[in-house]
């Protein structure tokens, strides 16, 4: 008969102190540096589908039409208030912001605006007009202070120019 050589088996103890006060260092420093993305949401409205009875007679109907080489800025009543030709520099959002300012001070009441653009206007020059509409920097006692300008925001299309019906068609 042959003996079996017994090993005696050891219960194998598990040892996480280490990996424990790993985590209670790396998990807190891990929370403390991360960046948590913040998402805006801002509302939009569409413009309305016909001239109904909505706005009252002489009341500014404001619209940003943004179209590929300027920016123009109009009563939808009274017609062309100015045209900013598109600069490289970001000079036109500055005049932008500064012909809204004056506008807000005419009609301090005044909330809503309709920006128009024209398909071949980039996403991001749209947003970009879309902030300077809804606020503005402002200095007062020596420190920059954010003035809301036009906040409510309705998008649509732009109105073709005259005599260019054809033009976003092939060409």
């Amino acid at each position: 008969m042959r003996r079996r050589s017994r090993r005696y088996a050891e219960e194998a103890e598990l040892n996480i102190t280490a990996f424990m006060n790993l985590m209670v260092i790396l998990v807190p420093f891990l929370l403390i540096t991360a960046t948590f993305s913040r998402m805006a949401v801002l509302d939009l409205h569409l413009p309305p589908a016909s001239e109904g009875s909505s706005a009252a007679k002489g009341e500014l109907q404001l619209e940003v039409i943004v179209r590929h080489d300027a920016i123009e800025i109009a009563d939808r009543r009274g017609g062309l208030i100015q045209r900013i030709e598109q600069q490289e520099s970001g000079q036109h959002l500055q005049q932008l912001s500064q012909v809204l300012q004056a506008l807000k001070a005419r009609y301090p009441e005044k909330r809503n605006v309709y920006i128009l653009s024209e398909p071949e206007v980039s996403y991001d020059d749209l947003v970009q007009v879309m902030d300077r509409v809804r606020i503005t920097d402002l200095v007062q006692a020596g420190s920059v202070v954010q003035a809301e300008l036009f906040p409510d925001i309705s998008l649509g299309d732009a109105p073709a120019l005259p005599g260019s019906a054809t033009r976003g068609k092939g060409s």
